[in-house]
């Protein structure tokens, strides 16, 4: 089996700050990983380069600001955040990377973000895994008992291993989601792409009927697995084999568009 291929650190600058960003090198439409809530670049583990592998695409991961090592953002965020990393800060990440054709990959809040940003900007296709589009009760509950362990619990140590302003990561994701005006929040955004979903039967964080609302919007493939919030790590294999399959039809679909 060859080796796994090792990505290499970019320096990023958007909006004046810095981005920790991560790149694997492989071929073009490259793979963007948009992390979950309390994710970084570094805590894809090793999801990356499996995807890299199995696709032979140029992966890039990086970390949004207040995570990992980025830099603070540069205003407390709103109930705005979503739409303004998918219109604003990831086609500045996309345009610094030369990727701007690129199929997003997103996980839990991440996967929200890519779906957005999809909605309105040139993509191949997009991968949404544990998408949120709306407000859903078992969500907020779930994230009412993490803001408990990361008050009253080992979460806020656990966490400060993997991000330089642990406070800035959580209560940047937390205030957000049980934020009052937060409650009547929904995305309405159409799928313009070829989508695949993939979400966990059991998803504390949120239920099926997320999915159900985007396959009811755009020509989406939904892929329902056994387990909870993290798919790509409870199910890495199946999730890089969907992903595999799933480049390779949106490298097909390319190719009837453009005549070939």
């Amino acid at each position: 089996m060859p080796e796994s291929p090792s990505p290499e650190s970019l320096e990023l600058t958007v909006e004046g700050r810095r981005i920790e960003a991560l790149q694997i090198a492989g071929a073009d439409p490259a793979l963007v990983l948009l992390h979950e809530g309390l994710g970084s670049a570094r805590l894809w583990r090793g999801f990356p380069a499996a995807l890299a592998q199995a696709t032979g695409r140029r992966v890039i991961a990086y970390s949004r600001f207040g995570h990992g090592t980025s830099d603070p953002p540069p205003a407390p965020r709103t109930p705005a955040f979503f739409e303004e990393e998918a219109h604003s800060v990831l086609p500045a990440i996309l345009s610094a990377t030369d990727a701007s054709l690129s199929i997003p990959i997103g996980h839990s809040d991440g996967a929200t973000i890519a779906l957005i940003h999809a909605s309105r900007h040139p993509v191949s296709g997009v991968v949404l895994m544990a998408p949120h589009v709306f407000a859903e009760p078992m969500t907020l509950e779930a994230i009412r008992e993490a803001r408990e362990r990361y008050e009253h619990g080992d979460l806020r140590e656990r966490l400060a291993r993997h991000h330089a302003d642990v406070d800035a990561a959580f209560w940047g994701w937390c205030g957000v989601w049980l934020a009052p005006e937060f409650q009547a929040w929904k995305v309405e955004a159409v799928v313009q792409a070829p989508a695949l979903l993939i979400q966990g039967a059991d998803d504390p964080y949120g239920s099926l009927a997320h999915i159900e609302r985007v396959r009811a919007r755009g020509p989406v493939r939904p892929l329902v697995l056994p387990g909870g919030h993290t798919p790509h790590f409870e199910h890495e294999r199946k999730v890089v084999r969907a992903i595999a399959r799933f480049c390779e039809h949106v490298n097909d679909h390319s190719a009837i568009l453009d005549g070939r």
